[in-house]
């Protein structure tokens, strides 16, 4: 019996691969776990209604005892009837003070998200063409965000390609982020949280409702924004393409990268021996 109860995974760029798709071995290898009583938690920056076909690949979808933790932490659901457990997001007043400094700025294309919808200011080609598989999205054209008065909002996103210049702007627009958790993702988004969600924190929760010690916990991941759960899991695991600057501080670093498996290494190496 493997000593780890839950499986902590991010999407893109660690459990799927650059082309979209999740290998034969990984679903293979995500099954077994799933078969010893493991439980395989997709953790994203995301919604949940943007992993039906993850879910529906993987053999869990409205699956009973399995879980998504979704939008970096901001919300956790169980797949059986999509019962949501757990939300918190940001104020009206905080996506709107986001959303118009950046209006000046014709670089940064703006995302806001609601529980089941992605609204985007500024859709550049490039952004269309990397969110055209992932989520749908709503391109909005207006100086301001009114028509979302009322309704809940689930976090704010920055999109550049140019990381430098996400982190000037970030030290630059502290009085507008003070009661917020800001992290990075994707190497090209600057995402905007209510403060104490992120994955760790979501990781610690579902761990917390679930009575697992999140010593018994593997978290696996590749980007800043799954640097948390990473650190809070018993085993923080970064694949092969992790970002240099965060290798240092995974637990162990997978030799395949996402596009070689790495998730069933992973499940080889420490549920199956």
């Amino acid at each position: 019996m493997s000593k780890y109860k839950i499986i902590v995974a991010d999407l893109d760029e660690t459990l799927i691969s650059t082309d979209r798709t999740i290998s034969p071995k990984n679903i293979e290898f995500i099954q077994k776990a799933v078969s010893m009583g493991v439980k395989f938690v997709p953790a994203t920056g995301r919604g949940y209604n943007s992993v039906h076909d993850t879910l529906k690949t993987l053999g869990l979808y409205d699956k009973e005892g399995q879980y998504v933790i979704s939008y970096n932490g901001g919300a956790i659901t169980e797949n059986k009837d999509e019962r949501l457990l757990y939300f918190q997001g940001i104020t009206f007043e905080e996506a709107e003070a986001l959303y118009k400094h950046a209006l000046p700025m014709e670089d940064i294309c703006i995302h806001v998200y609601t529980p089941d919808q992605v609204w985007v200011y500024r859709f550049f080609p490039e952004e269309y063409a990397y969110l055209a598989s992932r989520q749908p999205c709503t391109e909005i054209f207006d100086d301001n965000i009114d028509f979302l008065k009322g309704k809940e909002i689930v976090k704010a996103i920055y999109m550049n390609t140019d990381f430098d210049y996400l982190k000037r702007i970030e030290a630059e627009i502290t009085d507008l982020t003070k009661d917020m958790d800001v992290s990075f993702s994707s190497n090209r988004y600057m995402e905007f949280n209510r403060k104490g969600v992120s994955k760790g924190a979501g990781l610690q929760r579902l761990c917390d409702i679930l009575g697992i010690d999140i010593a018994d916990t593997i978290a696996i991941g590749d980007n800043f924004n799954d640097l948390s759960m990473i650190k809070a899991a018993g085993l923080g695991v970064g694949v092969a393409n992790t970002i240099e600057a965060m290798k240092p501080e995974c637990d162990i670093i997978t030799e395949a990268d996402c596009d070689h498996d790495a998730i069933a290494e992973v499940i080889e190496k420490y549920i199956l021996q």
